[in-house]
């Protein structure tokens, strides 16, 4: 070893070591393609949410604790679901590559090991709602046909060459190639086919004229848009409009194929509609403002739109269901959705005489598919958690003693009221300010079902000053509010706002978060005046 003749040698077996893991981490990568490109051909031609990924994610969601999901929409919002399915295909294929090292040693382990894959996603999806036993064809095709390319894909690499313990680079790379072609062009068949019913649908939807409503909405009042810059307009655009729900795949639902079915305690005449049904019934428009429970304080998650659809109370009275101040033994309407979510609403407030409604239409145009076409659920004063079902199919009548819906399962509270709640949205926090010159402070307030009378704004903990507040259709939508204010110091300052409702309750200042109810506290931000 004194001349270094040995040491050549030496480092040629490690850069060959090397060079055969990195081929077998490759090959278990390609074979992972292999399997999720195949599966999701497959699926294509049963139902896109029978593929491995919205299925394994949506077991993940499921089982997702409450701080951690709240945690995810807080700092991602609607990206939170692009998030998910990364990180499962990020963690996939590490564990993809440490197969692919593993078969160089011990490939039926590494084969079973991919197949097992196939066996988690084919349980998550026949365990989805509405699924059955063809549900598991395609993530165990993926595993079977993953597990083969395994074998074949390291085959190269396993047989090294006795004369200078190389393996065969060039059949390997032919391996490989031809892998990840045959995946490219299963996963861009599947995902074709998958797009094109799709955009069929969705043509469907664009064809659809809805009839004009026998309750049509009264004109918004003059002065109910302030109009400020900075400052959200009273009516959300449908594309602005806030979605925070389970869905990794947004259902597209074929209205030709869709019923609504109403069941259960109570019910003296169990009842099915048809989307012409519900169609042909006298539909009403109201402007409501809906709210998400996992709003922190001056958070984003919350709109106002002007719905078209059918009192509810008209369908839970024809099936012969009365509320439980009225002897009806059911407490909770259990809505499901066509992609198995479960929402609880109380069945007094459904029937109390508010403007709770099966929402067809939104803004002027079916529901978008992001909002719940063909039908969604939508009642005014509650959080969406416990009202606002998206994609409805079936409304159970039940209690509360006899089932927990989703979000009940998972530590929320069975009823969620809104709270009164008040954003500033302009000026921005550490928004840069001059002295002596006058700027409005705007922001919308709302506590839905019950109104919002007045808000009022302190600077640094000064005397509260009444705002004014724009002018609202009905105690069921946000409330514009603006207060002028001229700076008088220099230096960093805080704004912070409070509303009163329209029973005289004053929103507190005693900070809680989203679980299980919704959060309260005041919002406040600090600017800096020069």
């Amino acid at each position: 070893m004194a001349d270094g003749g040995e040491w050549p040698h030496v480092k040629a077996n490690e850069t060959r070591r090397w060079l055969r893991a990195g081929a077998g981490a490759l090959g278990g990568l390609l074979s992972a393609g292999a399997a999720l490109a195949v599966a999701e051909f497959t699926a294509a031609f049963i139902r896109p949410e029978a593929g491995p990924l919205p299925a394994v994610g949506g077991a993940v969601i499921d089982r997702t604790p409450p701080a951690v999901k709240d945690w995810a929409v807080r700092h991602f919002g609607t990206d939170d679901k692009l998030v998910l399915q990364t990180g499962i295909l990020v963690i996939l294929g590490l564990i993809a590559m440490g197969l692919g090292v593993l078969s160089l040693r011990l490939r039926r382990t590494a084969m079973v090991g991919v197949f097992a894959f196939g066996l988690v996603g084919a349980y998550a999806a026949v365990h989805r709602a509405g699924a059955g036993l063809v549900d598991t064809v395609p993530s165990l095709l993926g595993g079977v046909l993953g597990a083969a390319a395994l074998w074949w894909s390291t085959e190269p690499v396993v047989r090294v060459r006795a004369e200078d313990r190389a393996f065969d680079r060039r059949a390997f790379l032919i391996t490989a190639g031809a892998l990840a072609l045959g995946s490219a062009v299963a996963g861009t068949t599947g995902r074709i086919v998958t797009n094109g019913r799709r955009a069929s649908i969705a043509a469907f939807r664009d064809r659809i004229r809805l009839p004009a409503a026998a309750e049509p909405a009264a004109p918004l009042p003059p002065g109910s848009d302030l109009r400020l810059p900075g400052l959200s307009a009273f009516t959300t655009p449908n594309a602005d409009f806030y979605r925070v729900d389970t869905a990794l795949v947004v259902p597209r639902v074929d209205v030709e194929n869709w019923s609504l079915r109403i069941h259960g305690k109570g019910v003296r005449t169990p009842l099915r509609y048809s989307y012409d049904d519900l169609l042909r019934r006298p539909l009403i428009e109201r402007d409501l403002t809906l709210t998400c429970v996992s709003n922190e304080v001056g958070g984003p998650y919350t709109g106002t739109a002007r719905w078209l659809g059918i009192r509810l109370v008209d369908l839970l009275r024809e099936a012969g269901v009365r509320p439980p101040s009225r002897g009806g033994p059911a407490d909770q309407l259990v809505s499901r959705s066509i992609d198995g979510m479960t929402i609880g609403t109380p069945v007094e407030v459904a029937m109390d005489g508010r403007d709770a409604l099966l929402a067809v239409g939104m803004n002027g145009e079916p529901l978008p598919f992001e909002h719940g076409y063909p039908v969604r659920m939508v009642v005014p004063g509650l959080y969406g958690y416990v009202s606002a079902c998206k994609w409805l199919v079936d409304l159970e009548l039940t209690t509360f003693a006899g089932y927990d819906a989703y979000w009940v399962k998972r530590t929320w509270a069975r009823e969620a009221p809104i709270k009164t709640q008040s954003r500033i949205d302009t000026p921005k926090p550490f928004a840069r300010l001059r002295v002596g010159v006058p700027v409005p402070i705007a922001g919308v307030a709302w506590a839905q079902h019950r109104g919002v009378a007045g808000v009022e704004v302190s600077v640094d903990g000064g005397p509260w000053q009444p705002a004014r507040s724009a002018e609202v259709p009905g105690p069921d939508t946000w409330r514009q509010w603006v207060w002028e204010w001229t700076p008088t110091r220099t230096g960093s300052q805080r704004i912070e706002v409070r509303a009163t409702d329209a029973t005289g309750a004053v929103q507190t200042d005693k900070r809680v978060g989203t679980v299980p109810d919704g959060a309260t506290g005041r919002h406040s931000v600090v600017v800096t005046v020069a």
